[in-house]
């Protein structure tokens, strides 16, 4: 029976901190953009403002996920998308307790994060606000927040950890680790041989010197 680590559970682990202090930072973050741009700025009246030649802001409600997918209109429908808001943001949380990577741990607090703040947008509104629209001549994005800027920086983040990973496992010496300048750290088995190697040096010499007693 494998044995946990110390100090790490189901709910904890040596990253909560790090993924915690993201997915929370990162809620507020999107949430207080919202709240200034629905209830201070009131983007609604303001209609279409523009920022750059290529981003606008604009009041859109989306009843669906991110980036307008799987649109819900009805109540049951959006009472089901924050079931499973919720149930997905739990499993990335365990997910964190299990990871010790640091880029792993950010993408997955920017994820939680993201998740979060259009949770609350579900569960006050009914439907998440929509902020941001990205455009460059004949093309349009869709429109977005800063919680799905979160999400998508998450995957991303997700991705290339699990590409870079790659290499460095193809790196390691097949008998251990790599140690601090670069060199193999043996493994058990092969200090485990080493060390039956010195023994059998060890009690041929003694043998030898017995031989050589003898002779004299």
């Amino acid at each position: 029976m494998a044995l946990k680590p110390k100090g790490k559970t189901l709910l904890w682990g040596a990253r909560s901190s790090l993924v915690g202090a993201l997915a929370l930072g990162g809620a507020v973050a999107d949430q207080a953009v919202k709240l200034w741009m629905i209830h201070g700025f009131d983007l609604a009246s303001q209609g279409r403002v523009e920022l750059l030649p290529f981003l606008d802001l604009v009041m859109v409600w989306n009843y669906g996920i991110s980036y307008g997918l799987f649109q819900q209109g009805s109540a049951t429908g959006q009472l089901l998308l924050a079931a499973f808001t919720v149930a997905a943001t739990a499993l990335l949380w365990v997910w964190g307790t299990r990871v010790s990577d640091k880029v792993a741990a950010v993408s997955l607090g920017l994820i939680i994060a993201g998740a979060i703040g259009n949770g609350i947008d579900r569960i006050a509104y009914g439907a998440v606000a929509d902020l941001f629209h990205f455009h460059v001549g004949a093309f349009s994005w869709y429109v977005f927040n800063l919680a799905d800027v979160w999400i998508v920086a998450g995957v991303a983040g997700l991705l290339y950890d699990s590409f870079a990973g790659g290499p460095k496992d193809a790196a390691m010496s097949p008998q251990g680790k790599r140690g601090r300048m670069g060199e193999a750290i043996p493994s058990s088995s092969t200090r485990a041989e080493s060390d039956e190697d010195a023994s059998k040096a060890a009690g041929t010499a003694s043998r030898q010197g017995h031989d050589d007693d003898e002779n004299r």
